[in-house]
């Protein structure tokens, strides 16, 4: 055996040098005859000698070097295996099907087991599965044994080519190992790790966000009383949380408290919201917050920037709600009453005439609203075409589809009745005639993702948005002018108002009055949801303006295959949980689905018992589902779990890579888990 062993490297070149030796002496020998002969035979004999004694040598110590060697790679191997049996790391080898084949004293001495112990390592460990085992060739991932918490690190070992190539094996399959892991004990460090998370500090930004209506109402006596109160009741609230709490101005307050202390004030659904209500001195309306929340940063002030954005977003979507916003994640609470409709309208003449100064310094603009547009984001878009045609400015509208329900409205403004012929682009014209000096204005939508060309959105630097939609996590940035309220009714609306504003001498065609007047009409239901104040005020302008209602209601009138379509839909309408009701609407033969959807689940709300209405329809390959409610149920905090939003009585989703029946059991799932977190009662 030991001569069939060969050498090589280092050792062979040391071992053989003494023989390559022989070819110096013989030259040098061969240099002598040339010198005198007898010296060169002298030499030849001396060489030969010399030759044969290290041959001789050679072939007498190989075996004993190759011995020595043998019982060397013995003996280190025996000490490598003791000090592996005694590695203060707990170390286990595991066969391919997670079997144990052998354990150190340490991993031993943790699992409790003897080094015989040869079943699979998830009776010790659960989470050790063979499904986990093999997702890759190196792992790493925490596993919890009794009271201990270990980081496990797995490691495939593939021995079959090698064993093959030496002629050990003789099999085909390549996929031959053993795994091997060890375990490293990190439960103090997980524990110092909370330590230092629990005492980060989160900031918190409070503001009374109706201070002015409520104070309104309230007789001056009282109305020191009345803030008192609720100083007092965010105080105590805040205090029981070691908090610090500073007043800023007579309706804000700054508050720091520890992060270990946030989950207590999440599981309680930061019952402040609630509680402030309760606080009645003669105010008819109650005293709602708007809570924002900065956490899970490592530097204090971009906690507070999170914050001041979390406030923004509470107030954007009504108020009464608290906004958690950390590095990665937006979070929602709150948000179940109505919005307050405030009465001043200043707001809305200076925004009027924000918007008039950035349209005298474009030279062109492109008005655009969401996707699949409806009667509310073509009103709107005609409000802007309006303003600016009385500043002497183009304005182009970006459409890029006519549902059913808009081309009665649409086809009005043609080139007969003294429209330009490219009053309508679409998202490819838009993109290929965008240039620096051109405007972008956004209108029924704040999301990027909504409009009808993302792209104009990433190449405009002047970018305006009307919405009248509460605000998530992925809103428009950028943006140098932002008129968001979602207590109005509609976009028309607003733009009725900010065109009231803008120029003394404006003047709208009856066709454009309609238009506005039409968009308000559908998204207040007929004027029977989300009316104020100031809608009435909006339609009486556009009433004064040349608006007949009924113009309006003949344009708005449905086909019979969409009407039969609303009827199905009501009539197979599914009631989930005795109070919510849910439904398909059929999509054949019907040119716009999705409004007949809508007006399916506005139909509905008709029923008695029913507090939510969920109408689904696919269309282009997606799943649209229209959410409607009257006002115990915010469906827009249902719709946002499935990645959509809206109003807390108006809302809607879009669902993907699903069919209609996996999308109705999403939704029953997210009641059955709102209802069960509290979030709907």
């Amino acid at each position: 055996m030991g001569s069939e062993i060969k050498l090589k490297g280092k050792l062979k070149a040391y071992i053989l040098t003494p023989l390559m030796l022989t070819f110096l002496f013989l030259a040098m020998d061969i240099w002598m005859y040339f010198l005198n002969i007898k010296a060169g035979v002298f030499g030849t004999v001396c060489v030969g000698v010399y030759f044969v004694i290290v041959l001789a040598a050679y072939q007498y110590h190989k075996p004993v070097i190759l011995n020595e060697l043998i019982d060397f790679a013995t003996q280190y191997g025996t000490v490598q295996k003791r000090l592996l049996n005694e590695f203060e790391i707990p170390y286990g080898l595991l066969d391919s099907n997670g079997r144990i084949l052998w354990m150190n004293k340490e991993f031993s001495r943790i699992t409790g087991k003897e080094k015989r112990y040869n079943k699979s390592i998830a009776s010790i460990f659960p989470e050790m599965t063979r499904e986990q085992l093999l997702k890759s060739d190196e792992q790493e991932f925490e596993v919890p044994f009794e009271q201990q918490i270990y980081r496990a690190s797995l490691k495939k070992i593939y021995f079959t080519e090698m064993m093959r190539e030496k002629g050990l094996v003789d099999t085909e399959d390549k996929q031959q190992y053993l795994m091997v892991v060890y375990l490293y004990d990190e439960t103090k460090l997980n524990r110092y790790r909370k330590e230092i998370q629990d005492v980060q500090l989160v900031a918190g930004l409070v503001y009374i966000d109706n201070f002015e209506e409520v104070m309104e109402k309230v007789e001056e006596v009282k109305q020191s009383l009345l803030l008192a109160l609720v100083d007092r009741k965010i105080n105590k609230y805040f205090s029981e949380v070691d908090a610090l709490i500073k007043k800023t101005e007579k309706d804000k307050y700054f508050v720091v408290f520890k992060q270990q202390y946030l989950g207590k004030l999440e599981e309680d659904k930061y019952s402040i919201l609630e509680e402030v209500k309760t606080v009645k001195v003669g105010n008819e309306m109650a005293v709602t917050l708007s809570i924002g929340i900065g956490s899970g940063c490592k530097e204090y002030m971009q906690n507070y920037e999170h914050a001041r954005t979390s406030i923004d977003l509470a107030l954007g979507r009504g108020g009464d709600q608290v906004v958690r916003k950390t590095e990665n994640n937006v979070y929602y609470y709150g948000g179940n009453s109505r919005q307050v409709e405030k009465n001043t309208r200043v707001k809305a003449r200076v925004k009027s005439l924000a918007l008039r100064e950035i349209m005298m310094s474009r030279d062109k603009f492109f008005v655009m609203g969401h996707c699949i547009a409806d009667i509310d984001s073509f009103g709107a878009a005609i409000g802007i075409y309006c303003a600016g045609r009385q500043l002497g400015k183009k304005v182009q509208i970006v459409l890029n589809e006519v549902t059913t329900s808009l081309r009665p409205v649409k086809e009005g403004f043609s080139v007969e009745n003294g429209y330009p012929e490219d009053m309508f682009i679409s998202s490819k014209e838009a993109i290929e005639n965008y240039d620096y000096h051109t405007a972008v204005v956004v209108v029924d939508t704040n999301r990027p993702n909504y409009t009808e060309c993302p792209q104009l959105l990433n190449k405009s630097k002047t970018i305006v948005v009307f919405d009248h939609h509460r605000q998530g996590k992925d809103v428009i940035k950028n943006a140098v002018l932002s008129y968001i309220e979602p207590y109005a009714s509609s976009t028309c609306e607003m733009i009725a108002e900010v065109l009231q504003y803008f120029d003394e001498d404006i003047k709208l065609s009856t066709r454009e009055a309609d238009s506005i007047y039409a968009g308000i009409l559908i998204d207040t239901n007929n004027f029977m949801t989300k009316t104020g104040v100031r809608t009435f005020e909006a339609a009486a302008y556009l009433k004064r303006c040349g608006a007949e209602v009924t113009r309006v209601r003949k344009m708005l009138r449905n086909d019979m295959n969409a009407y039969k379509a609303r009827a199905e839909a009501v009539r197979h309408a599914q009631v989930y949980r005795g109070q919510f009701a849910i439904s398909v609407c059929p999509a054949d033969d019907i040119e716009s689905p999705t409004v007949a959807c809508a007006q399916a689940a506005n139909e509905l709300l008709n029923i008695i018992g029913i507090r939510a209405s969920f109408v689904l329809t696919e269309y282009q390959g997606k799943i649209y589902i229209s959410s409607r409610s009257i006002d115990e149920i915010n469906v827009q905090r249902i719709m946002e779990r499935l990645g959509g939003g809206g109003h807390m009585n108006t809302a809607g989703a879009q669902l993907t890579n699903c069919t209609m029946e996996e999308a109705c059991e999403t939704i029953q799932d997210t009641l059955d888990e709102m209802m069960k977190e509290g979030d709907i009662k």
